[in-house]
């Protein structure tokens, strides 16, 4: 990865709340969380640590994706085999979750998020919601 992926792990330790955005912002998404409890308004869900936990995860493995840019596929086919057979996600939530977290990127980078770095960004969610979905086919 380049400097467009630096301050990761800072990022990892502070957020979670890209998951929980995406339950406020797309709520259909909700039920593919129900083990998670109570998600029935916007601040149950900021404050469910099983959202939290599952933010953090996903970020755990983007930056598992930086470091392996060019194998997504491999990388990612465990979590694939889980989000479909097991779990049975719609694929088209995997880049709903990677818009949402360039957005939550972009707050937190502020003047940082330069155009390049939002490409580069970009870019990566799509090619691991594809590598997610890889599964499905």
């Amino acid at each position: 990865g380049g400097s467009e992926f630096q301050a990761w792990d800072h990022l990892v330790q502070r957020q979670g709340g890209h998951t929980q955005k995406l339950l406020v912002v797309y709520p259909w998404t909700q039920r593919f969380f129900d083990s998670f409890g109570n998600l029935s308004s916007a601040s149950a869900i900021l404050g469910n640590p099983k959202v939290k936990a599952h933010g953090k995860k996903v970020l755990t493995s983007l930056g598992e994706a930086v470091k392996n840019l060019d194998n997504l596929k491999v990388t990612f086919s465990k979590l694939s085999e889980l989000h479909c057979d097991k779990l049975h996600v719609d694929p088209e939530n995997f880049r709903l979750l990677g818009n949402v977290l360039v957005v939550v990127l972009a707050i937190h980078f502020g003047k940082e998020f330069t155009p390049e770095v939002h490409a580069a960004w970009q870019k990566l969610v799509t090619g691991v919601a594809s590598a997610l979905a890889h599964k499905y086919h």
